[in-house]
């Protein structure tokens, strides 16, 4: 069978590249939707994936299922959200320095505790093949995810529904647009944004679990590359909308593809350029969308960017 692609080869990579790439922008995009509709904004989620990615290696590698260490690495980064939404309930604390002190924190203790990982080998999370109806090789090969990737899928339609159906979604936006006016009817302001902040943690943590357990699938100080951060971008960029968030990680993650397609089907003079593409679509796009009238538009009135 002939699996020369020719100029197609190219396209399948980015496609395989990107659905593997974006879902930690999914999942890191998705908790901090939630955090910020709930008026806080938590910048610290770098930090939390990179130790969310430490703890579910350490605990596949433990306990030999890769399942336990993506529950690991969500309940550790619970635990980061929840000393997030603890020192940001004190008063006159600022969310936004708490959040670069917890990014600091996060990798420094990753980095600490993760040293004797770097060598042992985990078991990996397992792939999900969506291209078995292909003849192409390579085709099939794109088209192999992981379950998280459908699962954080199913959680943007469902946190959609959250926000616009129910009670819940409805104390939430309202929490983050007025807190005086959640007060005067009578729902806890802090609990709700603590739950919140505890949420956005645990996505963090799955991501990060993500990134050491199926992709690149290992271990090391430079696993994130500033993910965490890109992710809380994508929430400005998506105008705080679940499935738009969706779609800027698959965006995101095409992008942040583009380098290692051109090398895989041979271009190596300046591909690392392409490397940076992510961080080049973050400016970009930022410039892009910034206008004086719509700028905040669609953004929870309680966040400190709208103060």
């Amino acid at each position: 069978m002939n699996t020369d692609l020719g100029l197609w080869a190219v396209p399948i990579a980015v496609l395989g590249g990107m659905l593997r790439v974006s879902t930690p922008f999914l999942f890191v995009s998705l908790g901090e939707c939630v955090t910020e509709k709930s008026g806080r904004i938590n910048l610290g989620l770098e930090g939390t994936l990179v130790f969310g990615a430490m703890a579910g290696y350490g605990g596949s590698y433990l306990t030999g299922s890769p399942w336990a260490g993506v529950l690991l690495a969500g309940l550790a980064g619970t635990l980061f959200g929840l000393l997030h939404a603890g020192l940001c309930s004190l008063p006159k604390v600022n969310d936004i320095a708490v959040g670069i002190a917890l990014m600091i924190l996060g990798t420094g203790l990753a980095f600490f505790f993760g040293k004797p990982l770097i060598q042992p080998a985990a078991p990996m999370l397992p792939g999900l093949s969506l291209g078995g109806w292909s003849d192409v090789p390579q085709l099939r090969s794109a088209l192999e995810v992981s379950p998280l990737l459908l699962v954080g899928v199913a959680i943007a339609v469902c946190l959609l529904f959250v926000f616009r159906r129910t009670r819940v979604g409805l104390i939430l936006r309202m929490v983050g647009d007025s807190a005086d006016a959640a007060r005067a009817m009578g729902y806890p302001i802090i609990p709700v944004r603590v739950a919140a902040t505890a949420f956005g943690g645990f996505m963090a943590g799955i991501a990060g679990a993500y990134l050491s357990l199926y992709y690149p699938g290992s271990w090391n100080e430079h696993i994130s590359s500033g993910q965490g951060l890109i992710a809380v971008a994508l929430v400005i960029f998506a105008r705080w909308n679940p499935l738009a968030c969706l779609g800027a990680a698959l965006i995101f993650g095409g992008a942040g593809a583009l380098g290692p397609a051109l090398q895989s089907v041979g271009v190596t003079s300046g591909y690392y350029l392409f490397y940076a593409a992510p961080y080049v679509l973050t400016l970009l796009i930022l410039f892009l969308t910034s206008s004086p009238r719509r700028a905040l538009e669609g953004a929870p009135r309680e966040l400190s960017i709208t103060k």
